[in-house]
């Protein structure tokens, strides 16, 4: 997620250098074709253009829309883990105790430990690419890759299971799921050696079916592609407007009466065809750039700095002194 106010041009730059090129060379050669070698059937009236870039920002201004409400949906999302791991944490703290205070700290810190686990677990795997996935130039490929969690794994769980409880994760299709379903099994022993009674694991297990149903409903975006006949039709009607421009323009600034200044006026085409081809382009790839919210790209929710803020809050919840400093930006960009 991008949390500078204001987007550095040389950000734009990673994202529009190659269309900028192609826009200029393209209505370079459209300028010289009319202007040198006078293939003056080449302008078109603009009104039909104009229609049809009205038409074009219709559609694109709803891809977006929708697009938007994915990214906000994934986003509260996780604030409902945020604010359901801290509930987790706080009656695990409070319902687990026994007379033996080491015991309880042992068994509290095993289970917010396997919750951090599972939060990111959930994180990796939501991070995967799918074949929808949007490719983006190299350049902007290289900021995606700073999270680090492009191959499928579990090795953030690691840290917060036991080297047996790892390996059997590593042998399991969707590990955040087996990591609840171990809360679940250790709360039914624990209510067994009469730790906690019956109320307590009903308030405890109703937590985990919300880690459930949040998991669910990453998931469900995660793996319902953006309607294709929106996502891929903005883009065909985009460039068959953009690529129509030159064309158009050629019509308004190649107009009689300009005398000698013509050739000048004509060349003007050039820089306002490039102009209006990077604006209706760059909003065409705003939507694609939210449709996906959970791929760790410049606009996405910021899972790792998500987790990282839960980790701190419910290690404090334990009294654990060295704790995790949260994550920073990396060049303006919360991963």
């Amino acid at each position: 997620m991008y949390v500078k106010r204001n987007i550095g041009w040389g950000l734009i730059m990673r994202f529009a250098w190659k269309n900028l090129i192609f826009f200029t060379l393209y209505a370079g050669i459209i300028f010289y074709a009319y202007h040198f070698l006078w293939l003056d059937f080449l302008d078109i009236p603009f009104q039909p253009l104009s229609v049809i870039g009205i038409a074009v920002a219709f559609y694109i201004g709803f891809k977006n829309s929708q697009s938007y409400d994915r990214f906000w949906e994934g986003r509260k999302i996780w604030g409902g883990i945020v604010n359901y791991s801290r509930t987790w944490a706080l009656q695990v703290i409070s319902f687990v105790q026994t007379p033996d205070a080491e015991a309880n700290k042992k068994i509290q810190r095993e289970m917010i430990y396997r919750h951090l686990a599972w939060i990111n677990a959930l994180r990796v795997q939501l991070r995967q690419p799918k074949s929808w996935s949007i490719k983006m130039n190299a350049t902007v490929e290289n900021l995606h890759k700073r999270h680090g969690e492009s191959q499928a794994s579990c090795d953030e769980a690691s840290p917060f299971v036991s080297a047996q409880e790892y390996a059997d994760l590593k042998n399991r299709v969707n590990p955040a799921t087996h990591l609840i379903k171990n809360q679940a099994k250790q709360l039914v022993d624990l209510k067994k050696k009469e730790i906690i009674d019956g109320f307590q694991e009903d308030q405890l297990q109703s937590v985990l079916e919300e880690c459930y149903n949040l998991q669910g409903m990453c998931e469900r975006i995660k793996n319902t592609p953006f309607p294709r006949q929106y996502g891929y039709f903005s883009k065909i009607f985009t460039w068959i407007f953009v690529l129509l421009i030159p064309f158009g323009l050629l019509n308004v600034f190649g107009s009689e009466d300009m005398g000698g200044s013509k050739a000048w006026y004509e060349f003007l085409m050039i820089p306002f065809s490039v102009l209006i081809s990077w604006i209706f382009v760059s909003m065409e790839s705003i939507g694609d750039n939210s449709e996906d919210p959970f791929e760790g790209r410049i606009n996405d929710v910021p899972m790792t700095a998500l987790c990282r803020t839960i980790e701190i809050d419910l290690r404090d919840m334990l009294d654990e002194e060295e704790l995790p400093d949260p994550v920073q930006p990396q060049d303006n960009i919360l991963y």
